[in-house]
């Protein structure tokens, strides 16, 4: 469901110029723990770094929106912002505000920054029109609003099984004056009917032992759901479609254990695959996690695949 609100707080964040590139989480605890950053001076110290901010802070149009929308959380001393807002080249996006501890959790992180710019690189070499396209585990609708706003004649499907995310991507949408894409509940491509000529997903890849569905990817090493994703995609896509997947990977013993799974059954449906790794040591602190013991590092890889026609 659209907040108005928050589509006129963002709208106004636009008209300000507000920029924002959010950090990993290390990085934002450690530059929030500085004395200096104790309280908000601005507005990316309020919606990016998503600091306490005293009243008189914001002017007063912003801080009037932020209560309409319902975001503005009391403190005992001044105020929070129950949200951050991140920026991707010219485009806003509202997210979950830090640390993001809950279940439902939205991210929005350097993962994003190296998807969306994946993406971008990798559509204007695709060999067939895009006329239906949907991004799997949307979240706050990176993806999909990317896509949409490449591929304005075609229509651009969101899904996600959070509903708090459906919401802030609705909303991140309409705020940015994107039309042609639209969001709705679906787990994996199971909610959703039709083929796509191109099918992109950022899935949860790591073991998160709380199991929140934002991180978690499930099954050995948290690639299952990426696992699950490229299965599904190669009985939706359209001849000559595409899937790009963008996913962390454990290698363990200078193997890959993902691509040793996926590469046969790309093989069976006929298909074509090209892979590589974009980062190849992210992550490194969840190493210290049991399950990873066995694991030399987490890299983030590319997965393009494409159907015969």
């Amino acid at each position: 469901m659209i907040k108005p609100e928050l589509v006129r707080l963002l709208q106004a964040l636009y008209k300000r110029n507000y920029h924002f590139v959010t950090v990993t989480p290390v990085t934002h605890q450690l530059v929030n723990s500085r004395p200096q950053n104790a309280w908000a001076k601005n507005l990316q110290d309020m919606f990016g770094w998503n600091r306490p901010f005293a009243a008189a802070t914001p002017e007063a149009e912003i801080f009037e929106l932020m209560q309409a929308a319902d975001i503005a959380r009391p403190l005992p001393e001044g105020w929070q912002s129950l949200l951050r807002v991140s920026s991707l080249q010219d485009t806003l996006f509202a997210h979950s505000a830090f640390p993001t501890d809950a279940n439902d959790a939205v991210f929005f992180g350097p993962d994003t920054y190296r998807f969306a710019r994946a993406i971008q690189q990798a559509l204007p070499h695709l060999d067939s029109p895009v006329r239906r396209a949907v991004d799997i585990g949307t979240g706050a609708g990176v993806g999909a609003i990317l896509l949409a706003q490449a591929l304005p004649e075609a229509e651009v499907w969101g899904i996600d099984i959070n509903e708090k995310a459906l919401s802030l991507a609705e909303t991140n949408a309409v705020a940015s004056g994107v039309t042609n894409v639209h969001f709705t509940y679906s787990n994996l491509l199971n909610d959703i009917e039709g083929v796509f000529d191109l099918i992109i997903a950022n899935p949860p890849y790591l073991v998160d032992p709380h199991e929140r569905a934002y991180r978690h990817g499930s099954g050995p090493l948290g690639a299952q759901l990426s696992l699950d994703i490229v299965a599904t995609a190669l009985t939706r896509l359209t001849p000559g479609g595409t899937l790009m997947l963008y996913t962390g990977v454990a290698i363990v013993n200078s193997q890959d254990p993902f691509i040793e799974v996926v590469r046969p059954l790309i093989a069976q449906a006929g298909a074509h695959v090209s892979y590589s790794e974009i980062d190849p040591d992210i992550f490194s602190e969840e190493l210290t996690n049991s399950v990873y013991s066995e694991a030399d590092r987490i890299a983030a890889v590319w997965l393009q695949v494409r159907m015969p026609q």
